[in-house]
């Protein structure tokens, strides 16, 4: 089956993120996949300090709740990353998980995310589209250099109101179909 993984990055439940990454999460669940939502804000993950040591004994020094999401990111075939827009970036909580992926990046773990798939959703108050370039170009780069598979995003712009992103049918249709494109793209390995 399918393994698709849901990080909702937004400290707040029941918006924007939230009802985006459910949006995908179900669309994709309808195409055969099966689905794990994981909210970052009910969980301690602390930042990387660098220090390498899961380079150098395969594990975290941080005990933390991170430690318990290796695993799951390595037997998920593709993984949704949603943050909203926080000043020009994505929110801490994501960030500090995304940096926490140093531990993919040595030559052991490597292979854990290597082709694995991946889809963003962001939503931010601004009407200017551009609004979102740094989070995404982070997530683009990340991705390149972890050779994780950017299969689309979709960005929405002027959600200013706490879950008015379910209220969007433009909004709600475009997560649905990239729930489909993730479901298909993971179909193709």
């Amino acid at each position: 089956m399918k393994k698709l993984l849901a990080i909702m990055g937004s400290p707040r439940k029941q918006g924007n993120t939230h009802a985006m990454v459910l949006s995908v999460l179900e669309s994709a669940k309808a195409c055969g996949a099966e689905g794990e939502i994981i909210l970052l804000g009910d969980l301690d993950i602390a930042e990387c300090n660098g220090c390498l040591a899961c380079w150098k004994t395969g594990y975290c020094a941080k005990n933390d709740d991170m430690n318990k999401l290796y695993d799951l990111i390595a037997q998920s075939d593709a993984i949704l990353f949603g943050t909203p827009v926080y000043w020009y970036g994505p929110t801490a909580l994501i960030k500090a998980f995304l940096d926490r992926f140093v531990y993919f990046n040595c030559p052991e773990n490597r292979g854990k995310v290597q082709g694995k798939k991946a889809a963003l959703v962001i939503p931010f108050e601004e009407e200017d589209p551009q609004a979102a370039d740094l989070v995404i170009a982070l997530f683009e780069k990340s991705f390149a250099y972890l050779e994780m598979n950017l299969v689309g995003s979709v960005i929405a712009p002027g959600l200013l109101y706490k879950g008015e992103a379910a209220d969007k049918p433009a909004v709600m249709q475009r997560t649905a179909e990239l729930g489909r494109k993730l479901t298909a793209a993971i179909g193709k390995e």
